[in-house]
């Protein structure tokens, strides 16, 4: 299945093309796609502790181009973070399902909200609970720093790294497929 870009830029293969033009929701992961992985706990002196992530703002403006074109859009975590429910609000995302450490459940529940099969659905992940979505999806993304098993299990494995603008690149290749890429970059917006 693994259809990486090894050229200077980033494309799907023809094969993942076809199945991109299907997509109308987008779905990932939060910890190693949306962010590098790293979980930042930062304890307070009453005790308590705040977790701190980073998002990159291509990805925050390549989320907001794909919602521009008609994609709706959404993360399933294992983890429950105030970070993503605000990030997830400033990029207008539709579903988010924080908490979940099994995914299938907040997919199935997505698909169902939405309307659409799994055809019809983009998921990109980095690590093995995201497999069984993966397998579901219509096309499967991994980022660059993705497990082993994620990566063979993917449609297409980006340049670029969880963290560092690789939903960007996913988001651009499927625009770019569906033929919406040029007129939705000509209003992006920060």
């Amino acid at each position: 299945m693994l259809q990486s870009s090894r050229s200077k830029e980033p494309g799907f293969s023809k094969a993942a093309a076809a199945r991109a033009r299907k997509i109308h929701v987008l779905l990932m992961d939060v910890d190693g796609v949306l962010t590098d992985g790293h979980v930042n706990l930062l304890p307070l002196a009453d005790g308590t502790v705040v977790e701190m992530k980073s998002f990159h703002s291509q990805d925050g403006a390549g989320l907001k181009m794909a919602r521009d074109a008609g994609l709706r859009i959404g993360v399933i975590s294992g983890r429950d973070s105030p970070a993503v429910t605000r990030r997830a609000q400033e990029v207008g995302m539709e579903f988010v399902y924080q908490g979940r450490a099994e995914k299938m459940r907040a997919y199935e529940e997505i698909l169902r909200a939405a309307g659409v099969r799994g055809e019809q659905v983009a998921y990109i992940g980095d690590d093995l609970p995201d497999l069984p979505l993966m397998q579901r999806a219509g096309l499967a993304v991994a980022v660059a720093n993705a497990v082993p098993e994620v990566r063979q299990a993917a449609h297409y494995v980006t340049r670029r790294a969880g963290g560092d603008a690789g939903v960007r690149e996913a988001i651009e290749c499927i625009l770019k497929a569906q033929g919406k890429w040029r007129q939705v970059a000509t209003r992006a917006r920060a």
